[in-house]
């Protein structure tokens, strides 16, 4: 606790460590006997924000010597994304892979690296949209720094404390940071902007990769002060072999690229990289040696061999993220699929009515999907074992009906969330549904938006006219309905020779055999053919 005690007493910003340093979480970083479990290769950002990164102990001391103040940055969401003050642990689960420099033994002043923050539960890389700031500039707290697209959305990153932005790693369009990889450097006096003009971070993409690893390994306390005897100049760049099964690899996202689109296996490719790592170089040269192209993929011939004329269009972030969930779901969850016809027409006449209604008031028009949403929602409260998720150890039902709404956009599939539909007027839910979609279309969502879903409604009929189709569960849901088109057809009357037209419209429920037995699921959709079959039910 040697060095928890001097903080306590030399640094005057540092008056809530006392109670701070009863944590375990903080008495585990100053505990000298833990030191060599905090700074393992894969557990250097384990540490949730408490502390800094550092080669030395000394950088504690630093910190009291120079009194810097930590830095924030924040998502528009409000959830703090960076911290680097000591025993203040993330606000929320998303984290910032960032540290604090110091001058000693760089001849840099104290600064900031900024990283690519983790926006989703699901995101592990994401692209620089745009810059809001230029190096140079003057950051104030609130005032948005930049603005990243997500696997789901484009999302602001503003600042919560003054500084000055020193210089910018990635700028705008950059794609394919890794979450916790350096994206930008901020430091507190402006004089020190200029001396970060050729700045280079030194961490890996992974945010702690063999270098920062290597570099920030401790020593016991007894060999601290000895000094390596000197040894014969080696070249930075450290050749190694194919990686052994389990071996964790670290590669450059153009040399990872460059190999899935040549189908090498990077796990037999030599990195000639910082440290090992696989660069791009090396992919072109396990090509070479192979007599294969490295720059451009084979082309596609047809059947008789004839080359095919076509173009490659790049993947979005949210295709990328889209496809992934998608064969995940496929591969893991056994789907099973019910579908059932139900007659539309008292359900228009009522839409008629209603709508009639909002015109006069001003409001905005009800769509057949916003009552097919409600429609929805009643079942699964009517049926709640059909708003539950698998995991491992217990079958988790919610007590809240949250329906995802899948909305196409030219960027590519969102699920914007109704929450507690169940509860809400269909006028509720029509804006709602609306405005979320716009929001959608514009790529402009928040994870807010489109996070804690129990069940999800896929509409192809009314846009498109799609009679019926079976659609992917959107993990880790475990059920989602597929709407069709209504159409005319001729139905039996009242009289023996009598016939009538009726509108029927066609669902295919799509349920997760693990979760939704046969009989449940047919349960459920009985609920939901009733309600749109007598929609007034609805309003009751």
């Amino acid at each position: 606790m040697g060095y928890a005690s001097q903080i306590v007493n030399h640094s005057k910003k540092l008056r809530g460590a006392p109670k701070l340093l009863r944590q375990a979480s903080a008495v585990r970083w100053f505990s000298e006997d833990l030191q060599s479990s905090i700074v393992k290769k894969d557990e250097i950002w384990k540490i949730q924000g408490r502390g800094y990164q550092s080669s030395q102990k000394g950088a504690i001391r630093n910190l009291v010597n120079f009194n810097n103040r930590p830095h924030f940055l924040q998502c528009n969401r409000g959830v703090s994304m960076t911290t680097t003050s000591i025993g203040n642990p993330f606000s929320g689960s998303s984290l910032t892979k960032s540290k604090r420099g110091f001058s000693s033994g760089s001849g840099l002043p104290p600064h900031q690296e900024i990283g690519m923050p983790s926006l989703s539960p699901t995101m592990t890389e994401g692209n620089i949209a745009r810059w809001l700031k230029k190096e140079g500039d003057k950051l104030s707290p609130g005032e948005v720094l930049c603005e990243v697209e997500t696997d789901k959305a484009t999302v602001e990153m503003e600042c919560m404390e003054e500084g000055y932005l020193a210089k910018i790693i990635h700028g705008d369009g950059a794609k394919e940071i890794k979450v916790g990889e350096v994206i930008a450097v901020t430091v507190e006096d402006e004089e020190d902007i200029a001396k970060f003009k050729d700045y280079e971070p030194t961490s890996s993409s992974s945010g702690a990769g063999a270098a920062a690893a290597e570099s920030s390994a401790p020593s016991s306390p007894k060999k601290e002060a000895v000094e390596e005897p000197v040894r014969s100049p080696e070249p930075k760049t450290v050749k190694q072999g194919p990686a052994s099964d389990g071996e964790r690899i670290f590669a450059s996202p153009l040399a990872r690229k460059l190999a899935e689109d040549n189908n090498v296996p990077i796990s037999s490719v030599k990195g000639t990289g910082p440290d090992g790592s696989i660069v791009k170089a090396d992919i072109e040269d396990y090509l070479a040696s192979r007599g294969k192209e490295s720059t451009t993929a084979p082309k596609a011939k047809d059947a008789a061999g004839a080359p095919l004329d076509y173009s490659d269009v790049p993947h979005t972030q949210i295709r990328k993220v889209t496809a992934s969930r998608l064969l995940f779901s496929k591969q893991t969850i056994p789907h099973y699929y019910l579908s059932v016809d139900a007659c539309v027409d008292r359900l228009m006449d009522l839409r008629n009515q209603l709508n009639a209604l909002q015109e006069a008031s001003g409001g905005k028009r009800l769509s057949v999907n916003d009552l097919v949403i409600k429609a929805a929602a009643l079942a699964l409260r009517k049926v709640p074992q059909c708003n539950s998720s698998w995991t491992d150890n217990y079958i988790r039902q919610y007590h809240n009906v949250n329906i995802n709404v899948a909305v196409q956009t030219d960027n590519g599939l969102y699920v914007p969330v109704i929450r507690d539909a169940d509860k809400k007027g269909l006028s509720s839910i029509s804006e709602e549904v609306k405005k979320l979609a716009q929001k959608a279309r514009e790529n402009t969502l928040k994870p807010e938006d489109y996070e804690g879903g129990t069940f999800t409604v896929s509409n192809l009929g009314g846009p498109f006219g799609i009679k019926q189709f079976c659609a992917i569960i959107n993990p880790p849901q475990s059920g989602i309905l597929a709407v069709g088109s209504a159409e005319k057809r001729v139905i039996p009357g009242s009289g023996a020779e009598e016939f009538k037209f009726a509108s029927f419209m066609s669902v295919t429920l799509s349920c997760d055999h693990r979760v939704i037995d046969g009989a449940i699921g047919a349960e459920w959709l009985k609920a939901f053919k009733g309600y749109i079959e007598n929609p007034e039910s609805m309003l009751l």
